[in-house]
């Protein structure tokens, strides 16, 4: 293959023709004011870390479905494991991963926890 001479990235090394085009996604890196303010797109690996365990809690139709249980009030564990029909640890797990994620939360009433949707969770159940 015939090399075009121009380099990627300014590693020196030559491009093909196919690869040349990383050019253009240095010039628009440049435009928006260059490496500097890419970096400052990209949150902090704490709020990462965050999204990921929200968007993990997310991938699952179980937990969807509490999310969606959730939607219009708060209800005690049995009401939910009544209509979701799985095991005890089963919807602990579920009700943990939700928990963590800040999608939900549990207030202890007496014997029952009640368990309600948190802002964030609000925001991913339409």
């Amino acid at each position: 293959m015939k090399s075009s001479g121009r380099s990627c990235c300014g590693t020196g090394k030559p491009l093909d023709k196919k690869r040349a085009t990383s050019d253009i996604g240095l010039e628009a890196i440049e435009r928006i004011g260059g490496e500097e303010a890419l970096s400052r797109a990209v949150p902090e690996e704490t709020e990462l870390t965050a999204m990921s365990r929200r968007y993990h809690a997310l991938s699952d139709p179980l937990r969807l479905t509490i999310l969606y249980l959730l939607k219009d009030q708060p209800l005690c564990v049995c009401v939910i494991n009544r209509f979701m029909r799985i095991s005890d640890s089963k919807l602990s797990y579920h009700l943990t991963v939700l928990k963590e994620s800040g999608l939900i939360e549990g207030e202890c009433r007496g014997n029952w926890i009640i368990y309600s949707l948190t802002e964030t969770g609000k925001k991913f159940v339409l």
